[in-house]
């Protein structure tokens, strides 16, 4: 039990982090400062809140490269309403947001399920789509920091117990969601569509039906941090969040999250977007160019594909040796 807990992707993934946390601060110590720390984990959230979304759709052996693109449509969408209707509530920008990304989510899913088109040519399509309704809709223009309300723009920044509603909302999200995977049975029809499609369907699971809720909740999530992202850093554009979804990809698999699908937990996810997140922080801190961190994270996405292919090989080798051991 003790070797297991030790060997998790989870319980190395923390060691790795404690590990970098501990480098960085023998130059920098204010690195770890606990006020730095929380603005990392806020700077963090939403590459969280989209890694939980994409964790689900990988579980179902499928993945989706447009949430990136869902969340710019949506946070150009409710720029444009803000600009509109300034007085509006903030909880009725907040539903705008969630139910567009969720529509933006379910349009995804239908082709999957309905059509059985391949979840990469889906998303590449649909990705490709949504940036190009954002040019339509805004006429390639930008909407600034000026003509959004404050009200608009101070949600995601209003501090409750000392940490901002951005982390709040993520923290929320990984409890959420936890439940809803551990707990439920559409948490279990992820893992048993993308573990054992065949089997799922043999057991009563609709697999391209749990498929489309992976790609609606995917979207949902999207939607939100659309409106989040856009209130947080008080600008909207075309290109918002472009490439963000390769950083997405990446949390997911250094979490652990397998691309065959089945393998994969929240706390998996959390953790490897924490893994990314605090190495983007400082890498200004270190004199290391962003430009390096595209680079970055597609070598992390290869060398953690790479360790999870080599773990299911040493399970397959130990299944082997068992049937061998019972014959």
């Amino acid at each position: 039990m003790l070797k297991r807990l030790i060997t998790t992707r989870e319980t190395l993934l923390v060691g790795a982090i404690i590990l970098l946390l501990v480098l960085i601060s023998s130059r920098f110590p204010a690195f770890i400062a606990p006020s730095n720390l929380a603005n990392v984990f806020n700077d963090t959230s939403p590459l969280i809140l989209l890694a939980i979304g994409q964790m689900i759709v990988i579980l179902t052996k499928c993945i989706d490269l447009s949430v990136a693109a869902n969340l710019a449509l949506t946070g150009m969408v409710v720029s444009m309403v803000n600009i509109a209707a300034p007085d509006l509530p903030i909880i009725f920008t907040l539903a705008l947001a969630i139910g567009l990304g969720t529509l933006l989510g379910m349009f995804n899913g239908i082709l999957v399920w309905k059509l059985q088109i391949p979840p990469i040519v889906v998303t590449l399509g649909t990705m490709t789509i949504f940036r190009g309704l954002i040019f339509l809709i805004s006429d390639g223009k930008w909407v600034n920091s000026h003509e959004m309300s404050p009200a608009f723009k101070a949600f995601p920044r209003m501090e409750l117990l000392g940490l901002p509603v951005l982390s709040w909302i993520a923290i929320l999200a990984v409890i959420a969601f936890t439940i809803l995977m551990t707990r439920t049975t559409l948490g279990r029809a992820f893992y048993a569509a993308g573990g054992n499609p065949h089997a799922a369907t043999y057991a009563g699971i609709n697999v391209g039906k749990t498929q489309f809720w992976a790609f609606t909740i995917s979207g949902a999530l999207a939607g939100l941090t659309g409106y989040l992202w856009v209130s947080r850093f008080a600008v909207s554009y075309v290109d918002i969040a472009g490439g963000f979804e390769l950083d997405v990809v990446a949390a997911c698999v250094i979490g652990g999250v397998s691309i065959m699908g089945g393998i994969g937990t929240v706390a998996g996810a959390l953790l490897g977007a924490l893994f990314l997140g605090i190495i983007k922080n400082a890498l200004p801190v270190v004199d290391i160019s962003p430009f390096w961190q595209l680079a970055i994270s597609g070598g992390a996405i290869i060398i953690a594909v790479a360790l999870n292919a080599q773990a299911n090989r040493e399970k397959g080798r130990i299944i082997l040796k068992r049937a061998e051991h019972i014959s």
